[in-house]
């Protein structure tokens, strides 16, 4: 299937092709016909699986179907996130993919000085792209009213109620109109987003795309079994592979992605870290170095890295094992995608085997382990084992699955694939 073939607007279709794209993906082909034909929709869709542009173009298309002539433009669309990344990234495609439209949007967000973004919302925009707290804080100050909104997407409703955002998101509900379109996207379905979602939506369809149980079957997956006290000298000793490029690196705690970065610096390997604890200038300037590739690691704890998208990001690695198994999907599931090249490392110390449990069986599959490295683990049974937090025991074996051909050393294997 083409883009062409979607009943897209040549504007539009100009502006993806420009973009470099023939082929949508699996929710886009399913997504922008029902959401041209005006219909709630309800998606199932974790990112890296093409979201944005599936609602972002037939947002586009339908507003300027019947374009609006006033002075002051309203606010025909609100597009609500959880992330400041996420809602830069968002702008970043409707300024793509309507670059020939003649609309206009804004991304609001807090952290950052309220006074250009209240300056571009008095002059009007079609389009605004918000997260929860800012976009209440300027409707409150009197800089904006929903009123006028046509069209409603609640992305990431999931990680909303992660991050405690579910209350504000009622709130901005009860201000929007009862008669519009309304599009909500969540990797996961738990009670309280299905209760959610059932008071935004008006006989939804549904699309869903790749369970959050899944992992991209492209991502090639690797544990490596090593001390914690070892980790950095494990990643040094990846990173002398010059075919790495870039990397995407995950720990769990802002402390311990400055402790990866200044490791990395005092070794002469770019770095940059990001985290609730940076600004958001630094933040931003971090992610636009990234993908310039002129830092190449970026450090990241799991909030401040929802929404990355990178293009051609091929390796994510795990500093630290996630304690939570959906979430080690969520980090991953930064490369590999739209179809590209991915490899996801994992470093798993024994307090961490558990962890690596769970994941395997939310993922019903067990990741290959490459043994033959510099720095095995050592120290089968720490002091402060995962037992003694409630998790079980955490001797058990290396699974089987690893045996053989997968556990060769890092740097031939990689290259021969």
């Amino acid at each position: 299937m083409q883009f062409e073939s979607l009943n897209i607007i040549e504007p539009i279709l100009k502006a993806v092709k420009e973009e470099g794209y023939t082929i949508p993906t699996p929710i886009q082909a399913q997504s922008i016909p029902i959401i041209l034909q005006g219909t709630d929709l309800l998606g199932s869709a974790q990112t890296g699986t093409g979201k944005t542009a599936a609602f972002a173009i037939p947002i586009l298309q339908l507003l300027s179907k019947n374009k609006v002539f006033d002075r002051k433009r309203k606010i025909r669309s609100l597009i609500v996130t959880p992330t400041r990344e996420l809602a830069i990234q968002i702008g970043e495609s409707f300024n793509a993919y309507g670059r020939h439209t003649g609309l206009t949007n804004t991304v609001i967000f807090g952290g950052v000085n309220q006074n250009p973004q209240t300056a571009t919302l008095l002059r009007g925009v079609d389009i605004v792209i918000a997260t929860p707290g800012r976009l209440l804080d300027l409707i409150n100050q009197g800089f904006l009213n929903l009123r006028d909104v046509e069209i409603f997407v609640l992305d990431e409703a999931d990680r909303m109620l992660d991050m405690g955002f579910i209350h504000d998101v009622k709130k901005i509900i009860t201000l929007l109109p009862k008669e519009k379109q309304s599009l909500f996207f969540s990797a996961t379905m738990p009670p309280e987003i299905v209760k959610l979602s059932a008071s935004i939506l008006h006989n939804p369809s549904r699309v869903s795309v790749t369970p959050v149980s899944s992992t991209v079957d492209i991502i090639k997956q690797y544990i490596y079994y090593v001390d914690k006290g070892n980790k950095n000298a494990l990643l040094l000793d990846l990173l002398k592979d010059q075919s790495i490029k870039t990397a995407l690196v995950f720990t769990r705690t802002k402390h311990g992605a400055d402790k990866v970065v200044k490791i990395l610096l005092k070794n002469n390997i770019s770095a940059e870290a990001i985290h609730g604890n940076k600004a958001q200038n630094a933040r931003q300037r971090a992610l636009s170095n990234f993908k310039a590739q002129t830092t190449r690691i970026l450090v990241a704890t799991d909030i401040a890295a929802r929404g990355i998208d990178v293009d051609d990001l091929e390796y994510v690695i795990n500093f630290e094992m996630s304690n939570i198994a959906e979430t080690y999907v969520h980090r991953i599931g930064r490369t590999g995608r739209a179809g590209a090249k991915g490899t996801a490392i994992s470093f798993c110390d024994a307090e961490e085997k558990e962890y690596l449990r769970d994941i395997e069986k939310l993922i019903s599959k067990r990741i290959a382990v490459i043994d033959n490295h510099a720095f095995p683990l050592m120290d089968h049974n720490p002091t402060k084992a995962v037992k003694q937090q409630g998790r079980g025991n955490v001797g058990h074996q290396v699974p089987k699955a690893a045996a053989g051909n997968n556990a060769r050393r890092w740097s031939g294997h990689m290259r021969n694939n």
